[in-house]
């Protein structure tokens, strides 16, 4: 039995722990495709289904939705999608019976468990209220981090609402867990699309030639009609031919569009990686509800990952049904835990990052989408962040400033929450920072896939309460909460 241990660094504030524990659930499975490397193998397992008889393939159908469709809506949908991956292998596919194909389909389908290993760094948003909810309450989305077999991410969500003794509810828990529809034929904008490829040095002579022929607004299809056109240019060489276009059809790739069915409830959607930018994950997304002139729209930063390098990416939505995934740009494009602030301060869009892995930096843009300056708004401080520091989400907007919730990584690479307040018209001046973290592993939090974390990716304010959902161990996720009036008057104490 392990002993009792104590705090690294006892804060004098600290947050209370709500009692709710949220954690993995290895039975919540989407379907995705199964495809096995080398055209020839598809071939020959192929070739195998259309050898057995009507009644064989029939038989064992049956067997395979008796077992199956019940954990997947739209199972048979499913199976027809994945048959159409390989219905170019598929000799006389036409006259092939509707039986065998859903058979071929479910050879090449395979159940993935989102959260077979972890479900953690969550974030939480308000959302509008539903007729039900009660007078006064605060509805809200949380996202979190979902990682599965090969330790790939995807981004799943829970919905409730917080009453007003600040209590929060949950809405019920979907037995289903369901991948969107994606956009096949999503618009890009060619000016940007050109200044995304020049950052990621393509050949600019061929790319003009490409860009050139593109209108303004182009879509997927016109992108690959002009490349069609371009590979039977001699004008170029063809090994630049073909560098130009796999960057052009790499990035055209990492932006998309997806759809979920209205119809469902929240809990059932999940944003599984689609490009091959993200193929190994998507990383701790941040939400915000972003306002700009009265217009509401929610955009969250995360962190695609294809085994080797990171990308940061940008999503948009306005009803959680609708999803819009883009490119970032910029040289200060490059780190992780990008966090936009929910409004425009002075005209201009703000960041928090933390590009060099180890200080909190701060970026201003006129454009969303690119992010070419950044500076330091800190360096670790305090010895529970002396490994390095980071954001802990978006800033909250209040009276006194822009309150941030931080990270701080300290001895054995134990993580912890701190807070700082920054100035509301020039967030690079720091007005107060809370000397020790207000949260920390406890003992039971110390243990967990990565050990001695606890970290959070959003948090909101409500009923003068700081609500904070943060991961443990970086598998299951808790609550904890700070009274803001409490917070303000430590923050005034440490004023700078």
């Amino acid at each position: 039995m392990k002993a009792e241990i104590k705090h690294i660094f006892p804060p004098t504030l600290l947050a209370r722990r709500k009692s709710i524990v949220m954690n993995a659930k290895i039975d919540r499975v989407i379907t995705r495709p199964y495809l096995p490397h080398g055209e020839d193998r598809v071939r020959k397992i192929i070739e195998r289904v259309l050898s057995l008889d009507e009644n064989e393939a029939c038989t064992i159908l049956d067997n395979v939705l008796q077992d199956f469709s019940h954990r997947h809506r739209y199972f048979r949908e499913n199976l027809e999608r994945n048959f159409e991956l390989v219905a170019g292998f598929v000799p006389d596919v036409d006259q092939v019976s509707k039986q065998r194909r859903l058979l071929i389909g479910a050879y090449f389908t395979a159940e993935y468990s989102v959260e077979a290993a972890a479900l953690f760094n969550p974030s939480i948003v308000q959302v509008p209220n539903q007729e039900t909810d009660p007078e006064g309450s605060c509805r809200f989305v949380m996202s979190f981090r979902a990682t599965g077999e090969g330790h790939i991410s995807s981004i799943e969500f829970r919905s409730g609402f917080i009453d007003t003794n600040n209590d929060i509810f949950f809405d019920a828990l979907s037995d289903y867990v369901e991948a969107p529809e994606i956009h096949p034929n999503p618009n890009y904008d060619r000016h940007l699309f050109r200044l995304k490829l020049q950052e990621m040095g393509a050949d600019n002579t061929v790319t003009d030639q490409l860009l050139n022929r593109l209108p303004d607004n182009f879509t997927f299809n016109d992108l690959q009609g002009k490349i069609a056109e371009l590979q039977n240019n001699g004008q170029f060489l063809p090994q630049e031919k073909t560098d130009a276009i796999d960057m052009a059809m790499w990035l055209a790739r990492s932006n998309y569009q997806i759809l979920f069915r209205k119809e469902h409830p929240i809990s059932e959607r999940v944003i599984f990686p689609v490009s091959e930018s993200e193929r190994k994950g998507i990383e701790d997304a941040r939400f915000v509800r972003f306002v700009d002139d009265g217009t509401m729209i929610y955009y969250a930063t995360y962190t695609a990952y294809n085994g080797e390098t990171i990308l940061p990416q940008l999503i948009e939505t306005r009803d959680f049904l609708s999803f819009k995934v883009i490119t970032l740009n910029g040289a200060q494009v490059q780190g992780k835990g990008m966090a936009l602030f929910p409004r425009k301060i002075r005209g201009k869009y703000v960041m928090l990052s933390r590009q060099d892995g180890e200080n909190n930096k701060i970026m201003f843009s006129d454009n969303l989408h690119f992010w070419q300056q950044a500076q330091i708004l800190q360096e670790p401080e305090f010895p529970y962040e002396f490994m390095q520091m980071g954001n802990g989400g978006s800033p909250i907007e209040t009276p006194e400033g822009w309150l941030v919730v931080t990270h701080g990584v300290g001895p054995l690479r134990t993580y912890s929450l701190g807070i700082e307040l920054l100035d509301l018209e020039d967030p690079t001046r720091i007005i107060s920072r809370i000397e020790e973290p207000i949260l920390v592993p406890n003992a039971h939090e110390r243990e967990g896939y990565v050990p001695n974390v606890v970290y959070t990716c959003g948090a909101l304010i409500h009923q003068d309460e700081l609500i904070v959902p943060y991961a443990s161990g970086d598998q299951r996720c808790g609550i904890a909460t700070l009274p803001v009036s409490q917070l303000m008057d430590k923050l005034t104490q440490n004023s700078r």
